[in-house]
Formats: structure tokens, sequence, C-alpha cells
């Protein structure tokens, strides 16, 4: 009797030891799902829109010039699986941004700028791109390794980490919601010149769900844990009407090429000479 009690006794030490050990066990060593697979059903959660209108705030903060935050009002276009607009116009100026397909063209005034995307519009493509290829594709650019998955915490949750092995931060990477397989962070990292590794952290903070379709109302865009740009969603309309054209990129290069040197003929030196200044100005705030 004794010799069972005493084995009754270890046989209840050894499953106490198990039960500590799962408990603590990292979500890393935990059987994952594989990066492409993530990513498609991340992608068929979102809804099934075929168009999207977005009016949302931009929100910036300069910490370096002690400066308040500046606002402004952006208006975007998607066309799901690959085209994108962005418009934003203010007393001072005017920003179109368009995406379409492997093209991309910004207009600043009226005026065809460098063609280049700011790293701060990047948020954008997980949303729009609708089709595990093309995002697959687009997040190989921008660095993530999609063959690479892992589990790992983030703010009290669990989530799948597409790119880099969890506690790994130093590798651009996903992450995605363990239960609701939605995005929740996304961390962009490249090497600078002197060695040094420079990040840029968006952080998918709100979801809202319109019309059976989910998107983030809250985004944080940050760089070494400090606040830069916040993102806050006023409205959504997942049936809009607008054209196409919005996002024909030929067409706007046409359009703007022969409207730009009518409208400098009809300016004087001192008001262009203004409006230079506003771009300047608005290019500091906005890149």
């Amino acid at each position: 009797m004794y010799n069972y009690l005493r084995l009754l006794k270890n046989a209840f030490a050894l499953i106490f030891c198990l039960a500590m050990v799962l408990c603590c066990y990292t979500p890393a060593n935990c059987y994952v799902l594989q990066g492409p697979h993530l990513l498609d059903l991340m992608i068929k959660k979102y809804g099934n829109a075929k168009k999207l209108l977005v009016s949302q705030n931009l929100i910036f903060y300069d910490n370096s010039r002690q400066m308040g935050a500046v606002e402004i009002n952006e208006t975007l276009s998607y066309l799901f699986p690959e085209e994108f607009r962005s418009d934003i116009l203010s007393e001072n100026t005017q920003k179109i941004h368009v995406v379409s397909k492997d093209r991309t063209l910004t207009i600043i005034d009226g005026k065809i700028t460098d063609d280049f995307q700011s790293v701060f519009d990047i948020y954008k493509d997980l949303i729009l791109y609708r089709s595990r290829i093309l995002l697959q594709k687009r997040l190989d650019m921008l660095g993530v390794d999609g063959s690479i998955a892992s589990l790992g915490r983030f703010r009290g949750k669990i989530a799948y980490i597409v790119g880099a092995q969890y506690p790994d931060e130093s590798a651009s990477q996903v992450w995605i919601d363990k239960d609701t397989f939605r995005p929740i962070r996304w961390i962009i990292s490249k090497k600078t010149g002197n060695g040094r590794r420079d990040a840029i952290e968006f952080r998918y903070v709100q979801w809202k769900m319109f019309d059976n379709n989910w998107y983030p109302i809250r985004i944080e865009i940050y760089q070494d844990d400090t606040l830069l740009r916040e993102i806050v969603v006023d409205n959504i309309d997942t049936t809009p009407s607008f054209s196409e054209d919005l996002f024909d990129i030929k067409k706007l290069q046409s359009t703007y090429m022969e409207s730009d040197p009518g409208k400098q003929k009809q300016r004087d030196p001192e008001e262009l000479s203004e409006i230079q200044k506003t771009i300047e100005e608005f290019k500091k705030i906005y890149k």
C-alpha cells in the first residue's frame, strides 16, 4: 500500500511538471502554418468587395522640432486586386498618387514628379493585393521571406509571423493575428550605409467591419519605437461608383503633361515661386 501511494504521488508530480513545461512552452516551438498559406487565409478574411472608397485623416508627429501634430485629409480609392489611388487636397497643395499593377505615378500641384513611393505609403499593400501570388511577390520585393514562419506574442496576442523566427525583429516580417487572421503589425527592415538597420513598423491597431468587409480604421507608423504618423479612418464606402480611369496612368500622364505648360505660362514668377515653396514644404511633411 505504501509503495502504491508513493508511485501515485510520483505520478502526480510528473504530471504537474509536464503541465508546467507545456505552459512555459514558447509559441515559436508549436506547429506553424506555412507563409503562403497564412497570406492566403489573411486575404480571404478581408471580404469580397471589388472596390473601396476610404476617407481618412493623416496625423504627422515631428518630435525633433517639438511641433504640434499636423493633420491632413486623404481619400483612398481601391480597385482590387492591384490598383490604388490616393488624393490629398489642402488649402496649399494637391497630391495624387496612383499604383496600377507594377507602375506608380505621383502628381503634385498638377506636376508629375519623380516616380517614387514613400515608405510611409507601403502600409496599404497588405490591404490592396487581394491575390496571394501578387502579395507574396510584393512582400518578397520588400524583403519579407515567405518561406519562414513562426509563432510569437505581441501585446498579449498570439500571432503568426511571416518572414522571421520569433523573437527576431531584425528581419522584415508580417504579423497575423492567430485568431482573426488579420494583420496586426508589419516591420520593414533595411540596412543603412553604416551597417546599421533602419526599421519602419506599421501597426494595424483597430479593425472594423463595413458591409461584411474588414478594414483597419486606425494604423500607427513607428520608426525606432517613435510614433511618426497615425491614420484614422472617417468613413468607408464598399460600393463606390468611381471610374476605372482614376487609375489610368497613361491617361493621367497625358492630361498633366498637356496642362502643365499652359498653367505655368499664366503664372507670374512670384506666384510660381510661392507654389514651389508650398510643394517643397509639403514634401518635407509627407515624405
